[in-house]
């Protein structure tokens, strides 16, 4: 599991190169070089909407890349809720350099502070009808896996499998092709062992009991409609509860975790059916960027009281 507290994973410095080649080139900003040389400027960070901020580092690690010796002083971090006109960080140094980062810094933060934002609705909602938590899937821009789940986190929620060499997922054409979720646990089994938790994806309560045997760690109910969602969590409470599965301890048991078109007018009602995850593809995919400024602040206004020009 990961932690907002976690640094910016490392695959962020090979994608801020790849987005300053793009858009630099071999010649660089033609139009910044030629107005400015080695004029130093300040640019200030304001938000325009309401939401929550991510990936100020990353943000940070733009300039610098640019300029080291740009210098940065910031008032919110990761995690943040901003709000129009909030003044989130000052940014100095070279002109022809700041303007130069401006545009990829911003596409960063944008994207990322998106991502939370989405998250955190999904989470407020999910909070406000049951104990769901939030959790996010594979169905991320490639190449910005890991920073897009640094975002989800940011914004409340929490991972699921990073790639497909960290957990077993059996998902429908697994079980289609093996023959049975029986068969297709048994194979993991052996390869594996308990080397990986097992999570198998079900579509009927006839599967969701399968699972059940087998002593899966998590069941995904799959586009389960409501009714069949209540049916499956009392259906697992009853199995660990009395029988031969029996637990007290149903913090320590199987998980239950809904899968499949959750939107936010459905997720308050899938939380309170009693699961415990809600995986949502739309925080990483389809998440809208949050909207930011930079603004050039005038010396002379600063000192007046700080008025951005």
């Amino acid at each position: 599991m990961h932690s907002i507290m976690d640094p910016v994973p490392k695959s962020a410095d090979a994608l801020i190169d790849m987005a300053l080649q793009e858009d630099l080139g071999e010649t660089g900003d033609v139009t910044s070089s030629a107005l400015f040389h080695e004029e130093i400027r300040t640019l200030v960070l304001v938000g325009k909407e309401s939401g929550i901020l991510a990936g100020i580092d990353v943000f940070s690690r733009v300039f610098q890349r640019v300029e080291p010796e740009t210098r940065m002083v910031c008032s919110c971090q990761d995690g943040d809720e901003i709000h129009p006109g909030d003044a989130i960080c000052e940014i100095t140094g070279k002109a022809v350099s700041l303007l130069s980062a401006e545009r990829v810094a911003l596409n960063f933060l944008s994207f990322l502070s998106g991502v939370a934002t989405a998250t955190r609705r999904y989470v407020d909602l999910a909070a406000k009808h049951g104990k769901a938590k939030i959790l996010d899937t594979r169905k991320t821009v490639p190449g910005y896996r890991e920073l897009s789940k640094y975002a989800v986190r940011a914004g409340g929620g929490e991972n699921h499998r990073i790639g497909l060499y960290d957990m077993i997922l059996i998902k429908d054409n697994h079980i289609d092709l093996a023959g049975s979720i029986p068969q297709a646990i048994a194979a993991v089994r052996r390869r594996w062992n308990d080397r990986y938790r097992i999570e198998v994806e079900c579509r009927t309560l006839g599967e969701v009991e399968e699972a059940l045997d087998a002593e899966v760690d998590i069941i995904m109910l799959d586009n389960m409609a409501l009714p069949d969602m209540l049916a499956a969590v009392a259906l697992t409470r009853a199995r660990l509860e009395s029988g031969p599965h029996a637990c007290t301890d149903l913090d320590r048991t199987v998980k239950l975790e809904a899968s499949g078109n959750v939107t936010l007018d459905t997720v308050g009602d899938i939380s309170a059916a009693g699961v415990d995850f809600i995986s949502v593809g739309a925080v990483t995919h389809s998440a809208k960027a949050l909207d930011f400024s930079l603004r050039y602040r005038r010396d002379d206004a600063a000192e007046a009281g700080g008025e951005f020009g």
